[in-house]
């Protein structure tokens, strides 16, 4: 008969309980092996972003915030040329100025056209940038330098410097388009419908460089072999674009999209330089150009003011409403 041999302590370690044996057999012991949700470390970890941040909030509370509150104050109160002389007190309106202005039908035509003129130099502009981006994919690397250059510089042109450029091609007299098409003198400032056409051909050629750029690196980032199947299974460019690369670029696209909105919505210069000032009879103003006339040239300064905040309002329903309707298709932006 053979002594029980004694069990150490290491070796008494590695034997289980009696009743982690039978639930080892049993099998009906659950082990949970699920990760546990990770927490971020609170303290310093917290503060150190916001310290990072904290130069350019400040630098942006300065030139964004400061003025938008000055333009929202000023359009509460009768700001006019005589009350900047001190020749009067300055009176509280509370929302006169809004009522008056959109008391004002001249208002909501200028509201329509800025709109309508927007909407079609933003489609303009998306349509012309992706279509010359798909293009720098296509050709060789001279053909894409060269046409890399003319963009950047019809990009870094000041818009007063396209907008004469521009007027002298389309000149009725000396300029070389009417030439080319044998229109003889035909004025394209005169009539409503061809001043906006000419407007919105400047905004076009100086506002695509962005989109074509920022949509070519978003192709560059695609891969090739998703390219490759596609044009395997025989997918024209079209399709391509529309079932392959758009999806994929859609938060590129929302990103030049929001910028368009914003820019073209609030065109000045081209409208009041190449119209003189809002065309015959105000027929081309835009909201911007509106405000300046109301402002500056009958010193409403109040009235300005609160078609700025209006314009800025408008801008920030556009953008709210487009991004939220990305989130409800799960887009990650």
């Amino acid at each position: 008969m053979t002594a029980p041999t004694r069990v150490g302590a290491a070796d008494r370690s590695r034997v289980p309980a009696a009743g982690g044996l039978s639930r080892l057999r049993g099998g009906s012991r659950k082990f949970n092996t699920a990760p546990r949700p990770y927490r971020r470390p609170r303290g310093r970890n917290q503060k150190a972003p916001w310290l990072y941040l904290a130069p350019a909030l400040v630098v942006l509370g300065g030139l964004l915030v400061y003025p938008v509150y000055q333009l929202g104050l000023i359009s509460f109160f009768e700001y006019t040329q005589a009350q900047i002389s001190g020749g009067e007190p300055t009176t509280f309106q509370g929302f006169g100025n809004y009522s008056e202005l959109f008391s004002d039908p001249q208002f909501w035509q200028v509201l329509l056209a800025t709109v309508v003129f927007a909407a079609a130099c933003v489609v303009s502009t998306l349509a012309v940038g992706c279509a010359l981006a798909v293009l720098l994919t296509r050709v060789r690397a001279v053909p894409r330098l060269a046409l890399m250059l003319a963009a950047l510089g019809a990009w870094a042109t000041p818009a007063i410097t396209g907008s004469t450029v521009w007027l002298f091609l389309f000149d009725p007299d000396f300029g070389p388009v009417n030439r080319l098409l044998g229109l003889g003198d035909h004025s394209w400032t005169y009539g409503r419908f061809s001043a906006f056409f000419l407007v919105l051909l400047e905004v076009v050629w100086c506002s695509f460089p962005f989109v074509m750029v920022t949509v070519y690196a978003g192709i560059r980032s695609v891969p090739a072999e998703v390219l490759e199947a596609a044009e395997l299974d025989g997918a024209s460019q079209w399709r391509v674009w529309r079932s392959v690369l758009a999806p994929m670029l859609r938060p590129i696209l929302v990103v030049v999209t929001i910028q368009s909105v914003i820019w073209d919505f609030k065109v000045f210069t081209q409208i009041y330089v190449m119209t003189n000032g809002g065309g015959i009879a105000g027929q081309n103003l835009v909201l911007n150009v509106y405000a300046y006339q109301k402002a500056f040239a009958s010193s409403q300064y109040g009235l300005g003011s609160a078609i700025g905040v209006v314009m800025l309002l408008i801008l920030l329903a556009v953008t709210l409403v487009y991004l939220r309707l990305l989130r409800r298709q799960g887009e990650e932006l």
